[in-house]
């Protein structure tokens, strides 16, 4: 069988055995759009006066709120005695959230008006194993439930057939660049116009347009006008010719009759405009790309003192080797500038970043559970985003196929709209 016929039917059956998996495996989920593809289905949620949940033990009971408006999430607690409110001074309360990773956030409870008020931020995700007690009456409470969001199991073989690829969060150098445009350009000092020496009558011509010479090679023979004498014209450089004016019995005058280009160098001129003239500096690192996808690393040589009449341009020259010719002369290219680069703690690839909800997150990965991480974006470049919260170093994220993980969060209602 031919090879790429076989990794086509792998691949498809990896995505059919992923899309049977997810169907069988499809998470239960509660009104909050909290989920878990464990536990067996419990009752419903129930609610209190504040809309938040509504824990009872015997006749007391408290209610949890998430309070998010117009400061960071923070927890609101109501307590009952027999469904009749209570002095939140005559309440205390401790909640613990204990995450997917093994951290434990701890939140100790002030009377504020009619309710007790968490003293932190509940960061993002809100996904965890919540333990709440509370002490009324020398009397103590305890209560455990589950409150996910943005997160899903996958065993391990189906992720692998599925190509989800993780790695670890880390270090990376952001590179601040400016994108131009220009061509490519023949070095004039690669490029040689062949004349004849002496005027006289063309016998032969030995060389085609096209074909690659070498130094010393014979172009044509002419016969001189006044020796009578034959001589022979021959290649004064290596390189392509790219121009023949000249054709067998013609007269030879002052025109060239070969243009030979050496093209395994080149230039790259780009068009710096007015605005980014400042920002751009001999020596800084350019990569160069053709419109067909050849690419090659170069820096500034040259910036032209001069500027171009009709668009205020400024040529920014990069020198080129071209041993295969990929660039040729008149080509359009492509060049990003490395303006600045910046070495930064912790970046992800920009590759593995997905849109939800109002974030922009990566998916964590630990064992065969991948859970949602909003991210606090910093600088970032065509393959790194620097990260300035939200993720924790070394953490193992999904680089590959992240939208399979997404779309099974968002398919169960697990992604719990606030």
């Amino acid at each position: 069988m031919n090879k790429n016929i076989f990794y086509a039917l792998l691949i498809a059956f990896a995505g059919v055995a992923l899309a049977v998996w997810l169907l069988l495996d499809t998470p239960r989920h509660d009104e909050d759009g909290h989920h878990d593809h464990d536990e067996a289905a419990g009752p419903a949620i129930e609610k209190g006066p504040h809309g938040g949940r509504l824990l009872r033990d015997g006749d007391f009971a408290l209610e949890i709120t998430l309070f998010e408006q117009g400061v960071p999430p923070e927890f609101h607690l109501y307590a009952y005695q027999a469904g009749k409110p209570v002095d939140p001074n005559d309440v205390s309360a401790r909640i613990e959230l204990s995450r997917l990773d093994g951290q434990v956030d701890s939140f100790s409870f002030q009377p504020r008006d009619d309710y007790l008020r968490g003293d932190g931020v509940v960061t993002e995700p809100h996904s965890f194993d919540v333990g709440v007690t509370a002490t009324y009456q020398g009397e103590r409470h305890a209560w455990h439930y589950e409150n996910y969001e943005g997160r899903v199991r996958i065993a391990t073989d189906i992720a692998a057939a599925s190509g989800i690829e993780t790695e670890r969060a880390g270090p990376a150098s952001i590179r601040e660049t400016l994108r131009l445009t220009g061509r490519i350009r023949t070095d004039p000092n690669r490029l040689s116009q062949v004349r004849a020496r002496f005027p006289g009558v063309v016998q032969q011509v030995r060389r085609e347009l096209g074909e690659r010479v070498r130094h010393g090679d014979v172009l044509a023979q002419i016969q001189s006008n006044e020796s009578l004498q034959s001589y022979q014209l021959t290649a004064p450089i290596d390189g392509v010719i790219v121009e023949r004016d000249v054709q067998v019995g013609e007269t030879t005058a002052a025109a060239p009759l070969f243009v030979i280009a050496d093209l395994s160098r080149v230039w790259a001129e780009l068009d710096v405009f007015n605005e980014d003239i400042g920002r751009v500096r001999r020596g800084q690192p350019v990569r160069l790309e053709t419109l067909g996808g050849h690419g090659v690393e170069g820096r500034i040589d040259w910036l032209s003192p001069m500027a171009v009449h009709a668009s205020q341009s400024v040529a920014a020259r990069v020198i080129i080797d071209n041993p295969d010719i990929d660039f040729r002369p008149g080509q359009f290219v492509r060049g990003r500038v490395t303006l600045a680069e910046h070495e930064v703690p912790l970046a992800v690839r920009k590759s593995a970043i997905q849109a939800f909800r109002d974030f922009q997150v990566v998916f964590a990965r630990i064992d065969d559970t991948y859970e949602v991480r909003m991210l606090e974006a910093g600088r970032q470049d065509r393959d790194w985003v620097e990260v300035l919260g939200g993720l924790k170093p070394g953490t193992e994220y999904v680089t590959e196929n992240s939208f399979l993980i997404k779309a099974d969060i968002e398919k169960s209602g697990a992604s719990h709209d606030h």
